[in-house]
């Protein structure tokens, strides 16, 4: 069985672990090497496991403790090749580490098959990853993306547990204290997706046989634990579906999550 641990989720960072019996993959790292640290050794993992860190893109929450995390562990890394070429140029890679570019291949490590997939947000080469554990079962992490395209949506496709953005609420977002240009931004096809965004798409998802969510990648300012969780369940009970019943949904916070067991 495979753990997998949203270890830090949000606009102040992002890294999710996930563990098997041959070691661990990251996708992100994007707090201080130090707390990335103690979040693993907290959730039962450690230093040693780490083989490789997949990098979704590169905005500051999401790459914050790549570079000395890599100089720790001498991990691989893998994203796209417009996103490999930008933190190199940013010295975030650390000589001699190995980088894969990860645009339409596949590879493995720590027995776990990962496929890339591009996502729509403000930066070239921004990603969401598919890893296949070795068990067959196949977790999909996909989180800063303006818009649900046909390429996201296939790659979520028969996923057994999915991480998925459930940025803002629209209305606390028009209400609340950003600058009109970042609500412009958050708002566009390169943004974030919403709350009920999120909750439309899990319901397709439901219905094609995903019965494991983790709502991830909340806005601190524009959102809430209770209103993210509460628009999902209401789309969701349009189907009859009951959480803890018919599926399991859970919502990442910022840091300090559980372990889920797949």
């Amino acid at each position: 069985m495979s753990r997998i641990c949203p270890l830090f989720s949000g606009s102040k960072g992002n890294s999710t672990y996930i563990g098997t019996k041959d070691g661990a993959v990251l996708i992100d790292a994007g707090v201080s090497f130090k707390r990335l640290n103690e979040a693993i050794e907290t959730m039962g993992g450690s230093l040693d496991e780490i083989k490789a860190v997949c990098v979704t893109h590169e905005h500051s929450d999401h790459i914050m403790g790549l570079k000395k995390l890599l100089s720790k562990t001498g991990a691989e890394v893998f994203a796209s090749k417009k996103t490999l070429e930008t933190l190199i140029e940013l010295n975030k890679i650390p000589e001699g580490i190995k980088v894969t570019p990860l645009d339409g291949n596949e590879t493995v490590a720590a027995g776990i098959k990962i496929r890339r997939f591009a996502t729509s947000h403000d930066c070239e080469g921004s990603s969401g990853f598919n890893l296949f554990l070795p068990d067959g079962k196949k977790f999909t992490l996909c989180t800063d993306l303006g818009i649900m395209t046909d390429c996201v949506r296939d790659s979520l496709k028969g996923s057994d547990l999915v991480l998925l953005e459930s940025n803002h609420d629209v209305e606390m977002l028009k209400n609340g204290p950003y600058p009109n240009v970042l609500k412009v931004r958050i708002l566009s096809d390169k943004g974030h997706i919403s709350n009920a965004v999120c909750a439309a798409e899990l319901k397709t998802l439901l219905e094609c046989g995903t019965e494991r969510f983790i709502l991830g990648h909340l806005s601190q300012n524009n959102n809430t634990p209770v209103i993210a969780r509460s628009c999902a369940e209401a789309s969701l009970m349009d189907l009859g579906a009951k959480n803890g019943k018919d599926y399991l949904l859970s919502v990442a916070s910022p840091a300090g999550n559980g372990v889920t067991v797949l």
